[in-house]
């Protein structure tokens, strides 16, 4: 699927792409509240600057993904793979990141609070630097 294609079609009201292949999509700065990306493969796609608040990413392949200035408030990110992830300054406000692999993950200056489980997430080698409680 294509970067268009998925605007367009989230525009029209559809909001399940579960399972989608975004595999190095470009969708900067877009809004796409709420949409559900459920086990969507989203390796090395750039999100940077986009709205994905209350979005479900669940088991989505985020590997190598550029997530700057994301909004990721409320999203539920648990099982998913941010592997060598970008977050800097993204926001995770009530965030859920339940077993979510954070690997070599870039989180600096990242907005947390409330955020569920992260006792569960695994942060090996992940860059925490400036993070920002609210």
């Amino acid at each position: 699927m294509t970067a268009e294609e998925l605007v367009q079609r989230y525009a029209a009201g559809e909001r399940d792409f579960s399972g989608a292949s975004l595999r190095e999509v470009e969708l900067i700065s877009v809004q796409l509240p709420g949409i559900n990306l459920s086990a969507a493969d989203l390796i090395g796609a750039d999100l940077t600057g986009s709205n994905l608040s209350q979005a479900d990413l669940n088991g989505a392949n985020l590997a190598g993904a550029r997530l700057r200035q994301t909004n990721l408030s409320g999203a539920n990110l648990s099982d998913a793979n941010l592997k060598c992830a970008v977050l800097e300054t993204a926001r995770l406000e009530d965030a859920n990141l339940t077993r979510a692999n954070l690997i070599d993950a870039n989180l600096t200056y990242c907005v947390f609070s409330q955020l569920r489980h992260p006792i569960l997430t695994e942060l090996r080698q992940v860059i925490l630097t400036q993070l920002r409680q609210v």
